[in-house]
Parts: structure tokens; sequence; C-alpha cells
């Protein structure tokens, strides 16, 4: 659209998943938080990998494993090198993969807070369309509209009745989008032709800051 301001918005997560865990100092399940520490075991030509987990309240250590009696030759060796050497991305990616934690326990606490990095893709002089698109570097439970409500400072019913009027469209596959968590790749349109306030949620689209 030759009349839109499109910006992407790259969501950062900051607090890792925390699953719940028979903490055997406490006595009872707790959550525990990752401590970004891998542990290797090897034995012979085969390879053991932990990731280190710490319960909130004693420290008691969980190590959740990423696998065991694994082939070293067998093994990408990105994925060693990742490893052996603490990778801190690598490690971020495996905390917040939900479906292994979820193959562990059933209770997993998610959190709110995140980065929100924007940047201007496209700003016509007489933009009337805002065209937003999501960037979302790990899962992100926070729902759509929370989130647009946040970062543009403006009501949730606001954008209800955006979205009720047609104004406010999500291209994604769920026409139920605006009330689920979001989603890398999302797309959202918004007709700002007739809203006075035009200049302040410009302002609100384009500059950065924290959902907490």
């Amino acid at each position: 659209m030759c009349n839109s301001l499109k910006v992407r918005w790259t969501i950062n997560p900051r607090t890792a998943p925390q699953p719940w865990i028979a903490c055997s100092g406490c006595g009872c399940p707790k959550p525990f938080k990752s401590s970004g520490k891998i542990r290797l075991n090897a034995n012979g030509k085969k390879l053991d990998a932990w990731l280190v987990y710490k319960c909130v309240d004693c420290d008691k250590t969980w190590n959740r494993t990423l696998f065991e009696r694994q082939t070293i030759r067998d093994l990408d060796p990105l994925v060693l090198e990742a490893l052996q050497g603490n990778d801190s991305d690598w490690i971020r990616a495996r905390e917040f993969d939900l479906d292994a934690l979820r193959r562990k326990t059933q209770r997993i606490d998610e959190f709110a807070d995140a980065d929100v990095e924007k940047e201007i893709l496209s700003e016509p002089d007489c933009w009337t369309m805002l065209e937003i698109d999501l960037a979302v570097t790990l899962p992100f439970n926070v729902r759509l509209d929370r989130l647009l409500a946040s970062e543009l400072n403006v009501s949730r019913s606001r954008l209800q009745a955006l979205h009720e009027d047609a104004k406010l469209r999500v291209h994604t596959d769920r026409a139920d989008a605006m009330r689920r968590r979001i989603k890398n790749g999302s797309c959202i349109v918004i007709d700002l032709s007739d809203e006075a306030d035009r200049h302040l949620i410009w302002k609100a689209a384009v500059l950065g800051k924290e959902i907490s």
C-alpha cells in the first residue's frame, strides 16, 4: 500500500519459561529457572547433555536431559561447539522450546516481559494506513490485542471497535488472531484515516519500549 506507514516490530522475550518440577529440597513441586549452563558427560564416543535448572526457592538443581548416549560423530559440529562453549543463543532457544518442556512437566510458567525493537520500513508523506509486521524471535505468551494496546497506547476496546468496523485487519490463518498469542510473520493493517490522534499513534508505533 503506497499510503501505508510500514514498520517491523521484533519481539525479544526477556524471561525464559519456568517448568514446575518436584523439588527434593522443598519437598513439593516448584518452578525451576534455567541457569544458562550446559552439563556434558562423555563416555567413550557417546555424549550426554543436560541443561541445568535451579529451584527458584532453594537453588536445588534439576538436570533437564537434552540427549543421552548420542554418538559424537553424529552430532552437528555447530551443535557440539555450542554445547562445549555454552553458547547463549543456542541455550536460549532450548529454554524457550515449549514442546520439549511439556514432555517433562504439565505446568510451565510463562512471562510477558519483552523488549520491542521497532524499525520503519516505509514512511510516505501522507500516510493513512499503519502496517505492522511482527517478528517474534521465540515463543511468547502475549495476546495480540494486549501487544497492540500496550505498544500503540490505545485501549483494547478501541482496537476491538476498529476490528469490528474492518478498519483493523490481521493477516494470519486464524479468525480469532486478536485473542491469541502473537505469531511470527503476522501482519496487522490499521486504517487511521479518520483518527484525530494519528500522529500520537505514529510516535508509539515507531519508538521502542519494554513490555512488562
